[in-house]
């Protein structure tokens, strides 16, 4: 609450168990995130074959794709940190490999959002029409955007502030 004062918790750890700490809560979100995505995908890839999806239109059809590619960049990302966590083991480069981790996470974050506004775009301009698809995508893009992105940067700053 505004005015209120803070109490901030100091851990009493070593680098080295930070940055474990730091890696393992990533993977942890990464492991929500990886989930999410991975049924996004499979329903994705599944609805190509239904025998409705022949009379789709064009801008229907360029809406799947575009969310399709994201499901993948955004799958590529979540994943990546396995992939070279497992090519750079034992290598000494857990600093990096945590400020990596963070990084893909982010853009993960951003194509995964992407993804499932596509998604959603798609299944109501198909099931309801074009307008209620743009003021419901829009409105959830919105809720996306504050959620993701400008409340956790809002209490960053302020928590900056008190430091």
């Amino acid at each position: 609450m505004p005015g209120e004062e803070r109490e901030h918790y100091v851990r009493d750890e070593s680098d080295a168990a930070r940055i474990d700490r730091n890696y393992s809560e990533q993977l942890q979100e990464l492991r929500v995130a990886q989930a999410g995505v991975q049924i996004l995908f499979a329903f994705l890839l599944g609805i190509a074959f239904q025998q409705r999806f022949e009379s789709i239109t064009d801008f229907q059809r360029a809406l799947y794709t575009g969310t399709l590619i994201c499901t993948a960049v955004a799958t590529a990302l979540f994943i990546a940190p396995v992939a070279v966590h497992r090519v750079m083991f034992r290598r000494h480069l857990k600093d990096e490999l945590v400020e990596f981790t963070g990084r893909v996470a982010v853009a993960g974050l951003v194509f995964l959002a992407l993804a499932m506004l596509g998604a959603l775009g798609l299944i109501i301009d198909v099931v309801v029409g074009p307008i209620a698809a743009g003021i419901t995508t829009g409105c959830i893009a919105v809720l996306f955007s504050y959620l993701w992105y400008v409340l956790p940067l809002r209490w960053r700053s302020r928590t900056a502030d008190e430091r």
